[in-house]
């Protein structure tokens, strides 16, 4: 077995490509998870942070001029990035590069998702690209890119948007396509109250996985375009796209498998899909395989040792089942079932974790039982503590998801003031 990952090679389209990650999204779905911290910057699947998804997909696919464009409470964001994300050679035409809202035009930040490209537009020619390929920067998934980029190159397209196709109830919350039998969108409407389905589909629509590829040119005049008009609110999905659909050719590009069955893709803007989408790593068989040698997703990693199980008596074994559980974990006599356990965490004895989500540095005391909930960063959990049986009790201290019955639970909630601003 080799020692070592191989990923795409760069090709003539992937070197002539400049990919922008939007992350500087407030999230503010996801509640408290996101009061220190941007949403790509939130910790997922143990070790990673969910930015990292879309960056090892550049890699991964040849792309390796990156820009990542950062606004809101983006500091643990561009630490991780620094931290990670260096390895890149500038000389060869490789990096990753921070583009934080610096107020360059009219001294405004950011004021939507085209707007944010727009105030980089001397940065973008800076680079001279043939496409650019605009992505979302808190998304979890696994994409070839240049697969994409192949299909917009061929077809001629102005534009080629990714899609996924999703149950049509659930794409009331989506940007959603309207199709011909070529896949030319006909229509784009974003969060529609009635989404459009697909042609033979009727259960089903397309909705858009924000992901862009802009031929340059046409990009750099829409964007002028959209900056002189003074109805438009600055965005993508809002107001670039729905305005030339018409007049240019603007294709979508489904995102399945050989047999054309849509693949692995989430939204993790709510508690509720962030602590879904945690566990579907924890299934026999993930659809997200993060044990791919060939496609690593890669991140910042502190040198920490194995994680450990200690304990082997009866009701107090160190265990865990269908679990991921980082490196530098102790769990001390300690159970855990069905659930991810961040790096750096210690759960001590007696103590039952299940269908939860413990993000790095937790700690969780002796007798507790903690089950269908998320656990921030950092948090102490007190021994004998209960989380997940009681709604009305666990409403009193922490945050509950009414639809799910979901329980997040922050240092703040805890009276741990590890953010304490001065």
């Amino acid at each position: 077995m080799k020692y070592y990952s191989e990923t795409k090679t760069s090709t003539h389209l992937t070197r002539k490509t400049l990919a922008l990650i939007l992350a500087g999204g407030e999230g503010s779905r996801l509640k408290e998870l996101t009061r220190w911290r941007a949403k790509p910057a939130v910790p997922f699947g143990g070790k990673y942070r969910i930015i990292d998804f879309v960056l090892s997909n550049c890699v991964n696919s040849g792309i390796r001029k990156i820009g990542v464009l950062t606004q809101y409470k983006s500091h643990s964001l561009i630490r991780h990035i620094q931290r990670a994300w260096s390895f890149m050679r500038y000389e060869v035409g490789e990096f990753v590069e921070l583009l934080p809202a610096q107020q360059r035009v009219d001294k405004d930040w950011y004021k939507g998702t085209a707007d944010a490209l727009y105030q980089n537009l001397d940065i973008m020619r800076r680079h001279t690209p043939e496409y650019v390929l605009v992505l979302g920067g808190d998304h979890i998934y696994s994409m070839d890119y240049s697969k994409m980029l192949l299909d917009h190159s061929r077809s001629g397209a102005d534009v080629t948007i990714g899609c996924i196709e999703v149950p049509r109830e659930e794409a009331k919350g989506f940007g959603v396509m309207s199709v011909n039998e070529d896949f030319q969108i006909t229509k784009f409407t974003e969060k529609p109250a009635d989404p459009d389905s697909m042609p033979g589909k009727p259960d089903m629509a397309l909705a858009s996985m924000g992901i862009y590829i802009f031929s340059t040119e046409f990009l750099y005049q829409k964007l002028i375009e959209d900056s002189d008009n003074p109805d438009s609110s600055r965005d993508f999905g809002k107001d670039i796209i729905p305005s030339i659909i018409e007049d240019q050719v603007v294709r979508a590009y489904p995102f399945v498998d050989e047999k054309g069955d849509p693949l692995y893709w989430r939204d993790v803007g709510t508690i509720e899909s962030f602590w879904k989408a945690n566990l579907d790593l924890c299934s026999i068989e993930p659809e997200l395989n993060l044990y791919n040698r060939d496609w690593p997703i890669w991140t910042y990693q502190a040198q920490m040792p194995p994680a450990k199980f200690t304990f082997d008596d009866e009701g107090r074994r160190g265990e865990a089942i269908d679990s991921l559980v980082a490196g530098g974990c102790i769990i001390s006599g300690a159970r855990i079932k069905r659930s991810v356990v961040g790096s750096g965490s210690r759960i001590h004895s007696y103590s039952l974790i299940k269908d939860s989500v413990l993000l790095p540095r937790v700690e969780v005391g002796r007798h507790c039982r903690i089950q269908n909930a998320v656990i921030d960063k950092g948090a102490s959990i007190p021994p004998g503590t209960i989380i997940g049986e009681d709604p009305v009790a666990d409403a009193e201290r922490f945050y509950v998801e009414e639809s799910s019955g979901i329980v997040l639970v922050t240092p703040d909630m805890l009276g741990q003031k590890i953010h304490m601003l001065r």
